[in-house]
C-alpha cells in the first residue's frame, strides 16, 4: 500500500487518491517527514486527526503569542470535569501540519470524531477528593498505542480482548526487545543528517509508504487491535475523507495516526460508515487552547501522552544538524550551572564515546542511551546522580507553552490570568518556592488569591515552611507548580462565580450550609480569613456558633479550637474584624476544660494517642487565644488546673499523664521536683510496664523537646534509666515498640548525647574526679582537671587577657 488511497487492493501504489500521511503521534522523525511530504505534494486542504469543534481554533496557531506544547481542551458545557485533551508539541506531526497549511494558505480541518459525542461516550467521572487532583482518563486522542492501552484499562477493566502496540509488534519481528530503539533506528536516525531525504516526490513519500504496508498487514492480522471504538472514529474519518474530496478533489493530505491509514484507504459505502455513527450520544460541548507542558507529555496514565522523553524528542525536532554535539553542549551548560565542573574536553570526549557506542551496537546514529551512557561515563563520572537532574530537567524538560490572549476562555480564567498578570505571579511548570511577607500589600494580595484558589480546588500553590528564620505571623511559604489539569479544576470552578473572589465566596457559604461536622466549619473559617472573604464570614461565623451550640462531643470540640484560634491570629496580622470569632472560640475553650477530664478515663491506646494530639492541639490554642485578651489569666489558669488533673488521676491514660505533666513543666507551673516525683510514680514498681512506657511517651516523646530535657536534667534521666533496667525480661518487648517509637524522633545528636550520657553511667553525687572536683549527681563525670586546663591558655587567648603569675605556675 502506498502513501496514497487507492480504489485498488490496498497493496498497489498508484498516484491518485488523498495522500494519506500515516504518523506516530508526537514523533519528531515523523513531524520531518510531514513536513517534507507536504512539500513535495503541496496539496489543496489538509486534514487531520482531532475533534472537529477545534477548526475555528485553529487560525490562533499562527498567533505569535501562541507557544507549544499547547493542547485542545475540551469539556461538557455543564460538566466541566468531564474533559478531554488532545496536547501537541513543537515535534508533533500535527502541530506541524497546521502550521505549514496556515503558513501556505491550505484549508485545515480536524476530521475525528466530534468531542460532542467523544465526551458523552466517557463514563461520569468519580468524585475524588479536591486534594488528589486525580484528572479523568483521556479518550479521544489516541497517541501512542502503549497509552491507550494504559487509558482503556483506567476505563473498562473488564475488557477482555488484548489492545495492540503496533511499534512493539514491528519492533519484535525485526528483533528488537525495545520498540522506542526499533522507532529511533528506521525513523529518527533513517538518514545521517536525521531528516527525510531530499529529492522528488516519491522519495518524501517512501517512508509513509512503507509504514502504511506495514500497518496493512498489523491490521490484517489483529482487526481492530482491542479498540472497537476505533471502528466509529475511522468511519467518521472517511465521512469527512470523502466530504474533503468532494470539495478540494483527490489534492488532499490526511495526517493520522498511523494505524488508521488502512482503514482510510479500504473501500466502504457511505451508509455502511453512516450505520456504525447512528445512535451515538451527545453532549454540548465547550473547547479552547491550553497550555501544555514537557512533563505532562511524558506521564503515561491520566492526562499524559506517555512519552518518555519529550525533551530529547524536541531537540531532535529542532538541531536536524549536529544532534549530539548540541545535546551535550547543553547537558554540560547544566551541569556547570550546578557547580560541577565540566570543560570542553568533556563535552568533546563524550560526543566521542556516544558515536563509538552507536557504531559497536550497529546503530545509524547515536540515540538517548548512547548520550546517557556516555554522559555517565564522561562528565558524571559514573554516578547516576546528576543523570537524575539530567533526566528531569532536559530528557524530560521543564517547558509550559503559552497560548495567545485571544483564545477563548471562561469568565474566571481570564479573571485568574488578569490577577496573576497584576501580582506577577507567572504560572510556570517548574516548582518553585514564594516567600511572602504580609506587611507588603502585593504579598497580602499574593497570599490572598493562592488561599481563595486552594479553597476553590485549585491546587496551583501548596503552604510550606517558610524559607527564613522568622517566626512572625507575618511569614508566609509557598510550594508553586502549575499544571494543565488545573484548566479543567478552573473550568469546574466557574459555576461559583465569573472572579476568584465571588466564586470562592460563594462556594464557601455553600461550603459552612452543608458541612456537618465542627472542625469543618472552624477549618473553613480559617480559610475565608486566610483568603479575604469577608463576605462570606458571617455565614460561617453563624454557622460555627450554630454547630458549638449543638455539638457536646468535647473531641469534636477539642479538634474545632486549634482552627478558630489560628483564625484570630491571623485575623490581626490581616486587619480582620474577629471579635465574634473570638466569642465562639472562647465558649469552646470553657466547655472543654469542663469536659476534658472525664473524656481522658476508659481510653484504648488509639484513643488515648488520639485525645493526647488533641490536648496538644487544645494547649496552643488557648495559648493564642489568652494573648491579649482581658480574661487572659483566667482562662489560662483553668487550663493549668485541668492539666494538674489529668497529670494526678490514675484512671487516666499514661501517655496523657505524661503530656500534661509535661505541658505543666514547660509552662512553670510545676517545679522540676514535682515533675521527677510524678515521675517516680509512673514509673514505681507496681505501674504496669506499658502503663510507664506509656508516661514516658507522653512527657518526652516527639520532636517537642523532650530529648533536650532529660539530656539537661540528670534526675529525670537517672529515672527512665533505673526504670528501663527493672523491666521483667518477659514484658520488655511489649515496652519496646513504644520506647522506640518516643526516642526515634530525636535528633541524631539528642540520641547520640544520651547515648554517651547513660554509656558513662551513673555518678554518685559528691563523687569527682581524682576527689578534687564536686560532680554533679546524675549522669556523667566531673570536670576532668587535666583537660581543663590544657584549656585555659586558649581561653586567655581569646578574651585577651595575660594571666597572673600564680595562675601561671599553677
Amino acid at each position: 500500500m502506498s502513501a496514497r488511497a487507492t480504489t485498488g487492493p490496498a497493496s498497489t501504489v498508484s498516484s491518485a487518491g488523498p495522500l494519506l500521511l500515516g504518523v506516530r503521534h508526537h514523533g519528531p522523525g515523523s513531524a520531518r517527514a510531514v513536513l517534507a511530504a507536504l512539500d513535495a505534494a503541496r496539496p489543496a486542504a489538509v486534514l487531520i486527526e482531532g475533534p472537529p469543534e477545534g477548526d475555528a481554533l485553529l487560525p490562533l496557531a499562527a498567533d505569535p503569542q501562541m507557544r507549544p506544547p499547547v493542547a485542545l481542551l475540551a469539556h461538557a458545557a455543564d460538566d466541566p470535569g468531564r474533559a478531554a485533551f488532545w496536547p501537541l508539541a513543537e515535534f508533533s506531526p500535527e502541530w506541524v501540519a497546521i502550521r505549514w497549511a496556515l503558513a501556505h494558505d491550505v484549508p485545515v480541518r480536524f476530521i475525528d470524531l466530534p468531542a460532542t459525542h467523544s465526551l458523552a461516550l466517557k463514563e461520569p467521572r468519580r468524585e475524588a477528593p479536591a486534594e488528589e487532583s486525580a484528572p479523568a482518563p483521556v479518550s479521544a486522542d489516541d497517541g501512542d498505542r502503549d497509552t491507550d492501552r494504559d487509558r482503556d484499562r483506567d476505563r473498562d477493566t473488564d475488557e477482555v480482548s488484548p489492545v495492540v502496540d503496533p511499534i512493539r509488534v514491528l519492533a519484535e519481528a525485526a528483533g528488537y526487545d525495545d520498540p522506542e530503539r526499533w522507532w529511533e533506528d528506521v525513523v529518527e536516525h533513517r538518514s545521517p543528517d536525521g531528516s527525510a531525504t531530499t529529492g522528488a516526490a516519491a522519495d518524501a513519500l517512501a517512508p509513509f509508504t512503507a509504514l502504511a504496508e506495514a500497518m496493512t498487514v498489523l491490521r490484517e492480522a489483529y482487526g481492530d487491535g482491542g479498540q472497537p471504538r476505533d471502528a466509529v472514529r475511522e468511519a467518521y474519518m472517511r465521512i469527512q475523507l470523502r466530504a474533503a474530496r468532494k470539495e478540494f478533489g483527490d489534492g488532499v493530505a490526511v495526517v493520522c495516526g498511523a494505524w488508521h491509514v488502512p482503514a482510510l484507504a479500504a473501500r466502504t459505502t457511505l451508509a455502511a460508515d453512516r450505520a456504525l455513527l447512528k445512535g451515538l450520544p451527545k453532549v454540548r460541548t465547550e473547547m479552547t487552547w491550553v497550555p501544555w507542558t514537557h512533563r505532562r507529555l511524558a506521564r503515561h496514565s491520566g492526562y499524559g501522552a506517555g512519552i518518555d522523553s519529550p525533551g530529547w524528542y524536541g531537540h531532535l525536532f529542532g538541531a536536524a544538524d549536529r544532534p549530539i554535539e548540541r545535546w551535550m553542549t547543553k547537558v554540560a551548560g547544566l551541569l556547570r550551572e550546578e557547580d560541577r565542573f565540566v570543560s570542553t574536553a568533556h563535552v568533546i570526549e563524550a560526543v566521542r564515546l556516544a558515536e563509538t557506542l552507536a557504531a559497536m551496537r550497529g546503530r545509524p546514529l547515536a540515540g538517548l542511551s548512547e548520550t546517557t551512557d556516555a554522559v555517565r561515563a564522561v562528565m558524571c563520572e559514573g554516578s547516576d546522580v546528576p543523570l537524575a537532574l539530567i533526566q528531569d530537567r532536559l530528557v524530560v524538560g521543564e517547558t509550559l507553552g503559552e497560548v495567545p490572549d485571544s483564545a477563548p476562555a471562561v469568565p474566571l480564567q481570564r479573571d485568574l490570568t488578569r490577577s496573576q498578570r497584576t501580582l506577577r505571579l507567572k504560572p510556570e511548570a517548574l516548582e518553585r518556592e514564594l516567600d511572602l511577607d504580609l506587611r507588603k500589600e502585593t504579598d497580602a494580595a499574593k497570599s490572598r488569591l493562592l488561599h481563595r484558589l486552594r479553597l476553590l480546588s485549585i491546587g496551583w500553590g501548596e503552604p510550606a515552611e517558610s524559607q527564613s528564620r522568622s517566626t512572625g505571623t507575618f511569614r508566609e511559604s509557598w510550594r508553586l507548580r502549575w499544571e494543565p489539569e488545573l484548566h479543567v479544576r478552573v473550568a469546574e470552578a466557574g459555576v461559583w462565580g465569573t472572579t476568584v473572589e465571588t466564586a470562592a465566596t460563594a462556594k464557601a457559604e455553600s461550603g459552612a450550609l452543608a458541612a456537618t461536622a465542627l472542625s469543618e466549619v472552624t477549618a473553613l473559617a480559617e480559610h475565608c480569613l486566610l483568603a479575604g472573604l469577608p463576605d462570606a464570614l458571617p455565614v460561617v461565623m453563624k454557622a460555627v456558633a450554630d454547630r458549638a451550640a449543638l455539638d457536646a462531643d468535647v473531641g469534636h470540640l477539642a479538634d474545632a479550637l486549634p482552627a478558630l484560634a489560628r483564625s484570630l491570629r491571623y485575623g490581626d496580622v490581616r486587619s480582620t474584624d474577629t471579635a465574634a470569632l473570638a466569642e465562639v472560640a472562647a465558649g469552646l475553650a470553657e466547655r472543654i476544660c469542663v469536659g476534658l477530664p472525664p473524656a481522658c478515663t476508659g481510653l484504648d491506646t488509639d484513643g488515648a494517642e488520639a485525645l493526647r494530639r488533641q490536648v496538644d492541639g487544645v494547649h496552643s490554642a488557648i495559648g493564642l487565644l489568652v494573648a491579649g485578651a482581658a480574661t487572659a489569666e483566667g482562662l489560662r489558669d483553668r487550663w493549668g488546673a485541668v492539666l494538674r488533673k489529668l497529670a494526678g488521676r490514675d484512671t487516666v491514660a499514661g501517655i496523657i499523664r505524661g503530656r500534661a505533666t509535661r505541658l505543666l513543666l514547660d509552662e512553670g507551673r510545676l517545679t522540676e521536683d514535682e515533675a521527677a516525683r510524678l515521675m517516680g510514680l509512673a514509673l514505681s514498681p507496681g505501674t504496669p510496664p506499658t502503663d510507664a512506657a506509656a508516661w514516658i511517651e507522653g512527657f518526652v516523646g516527639g520532636a517537642s523537646g523532650g530529648g533536650m530535657l532529660l539530656v539537661h536534667d540528670d534526675r529525670l534521666l537517672s529515672l527512665v534509666d533505673t526504670w528501663l533496667t527493672g523491666v521483667p525480661a518477659d514484658t520488655f518487648t511489649d515496652v519496646l515498640p513504644l520506647l522506640r517509637r518516643t526516642f526515634s524522633a530525636y535528633e541524631p545528636g539528642v540520641r547520640r548525647t544520651l547515648g554517651e550520657l547513660v554509656r558513662r553511667g551513673p555518678v554518685p553525687e559528691g563523687a569527682g574526679n581524682g576527689g578534687t572536683d564536686h560532680a554533679y549527681p546524675g549522669f556523667g563525670p566531673g570536670l576532668d582537671p587535666d583537660r581543663a586546663d590544657a584549656v585555659e591558655p586558649v581561653l586567655h587567648l581569646l578574651l585577651g587577657r595575660t594571666p597572673e603569675p600564680a595562675e601561671a605556675t599553677a
